[in-house]
């Protein structure tokens, strides 16, 4: 199978060299270009075999299942131009939230799919999201889904899930690492340990739950149960907690889905016909 990548920023570099890595695909298999071209260069340095296009449309023509990782606004023009390589045993797939399948089936005749992937499928670990149109063949449905079980735990959402889905999935690592990282600042500035140390601590104990959690040891309810002990240390934390987070979580959501909504007005422009 061939596989094309158009656009190299920081998701589509992932999916490209998750791929790679996890030997999903050969290298002389994939296509990949960027509109700063030196974006794609960069992968090739470490993939010799991977092939660098000039533009989408070569991209295209030389794929079957082409990945289209630009921004939101940017994925129509990028459609226009691949259309003229496009037959109906391809398949196209956006990896932006704001563009839905029925969107993608309303400006292409082959099949179509959605895969939201996150920063967590670079360790071939984390979750990716997938959708897929009606007139997706049911030979892409599988290809997806066992390609992407190479480098995450793929799960197939509905439409109306997406927003918060996608903020689970693919914006929580930066949201946890957030609040991790105000964590580390705390204990250094309240008491005698030091950056490096505190950061050390920190990243090893997000890594010690994860493997608890992965490993099935502990749910999250369950863990907190074993290490909150009643009447102890950490149960004095948990009550800062309860008592300072407040509907912080809440307003999170609020605040991501007002921006979908509003990146959902600004793609819907492009798509007045459906």
């Amino acid at each position: 199978m061939k596989i094309g990548i158009i656009g190299t920023g920081n998701m589509g570099r992932i999916l490209a060299e998750a791929m790679l890595d996890s030997k999903a695909i050969s290298p002389s298999s994939m296509t990949i270009t960027n509109r700063t071209l030196e974006k794609a260069i960069e992968i090739k340095r470490n993939y010799s075999e991977v092939n660098v296009a000039v533009d989408a449309a070569t991209t295209a023509k030389n794929a079957s299942l082409i990945f289209i990782c630009v921004k939101p606004h940017d994925v129509y023009e990028v459609i226009k131009k691949i259309t003229p390589y496009l037959s109906d045993e391809k398949c196209v797939v956006s990896i932006t939230s704001p563009i839905g399948v029925k969107q993608l089936e309303s400006v292409i005749t082959c099949s179509s799919a959605r895969v939201i992937p996150s920063i967590t499928n670079r360790a071939l670990a984390g979750v990716s999201l997938l959708s897929f149109g009606d007139k997706c063949d049911v030979n892409w449905v599988n290809h997806l889904k066992l390609l992407f079980e190479n480098i995450s735990i793929p799960i197939q959402i509905e439409e109306d899930i997406t927003r918060v889905a996608s903020d689970i999935v693919s914006c929580g690592p930066a949201f946890f690492s957030y609040l991790t990282q105000r964590f580390i600042n705390a204990a250094v500035s309240e008491t005698e340990i030091d950056q490096e140390t505190a950061t050390k601590l920190a990243s090893e104990m997000l890594i010690g739950m994860g493997e608890l959690l992965r490993q099935g040891h502990y749910t999250l309810p369950t863990l907190q149960e074993k290490v909150c002990v009643k009447g102890g240390v950490t149960g004095e934390g948990i009550k800062v907690l309860e008592a300072e987070i407040g509907k912080m979580f809440e307003h999170l959501f609020q605040a991501t889905h007002a921006k979908f909504n509003e990146d959902l007005e600004n793609v819907k422009k492009q798509y007045t016909h459906i």
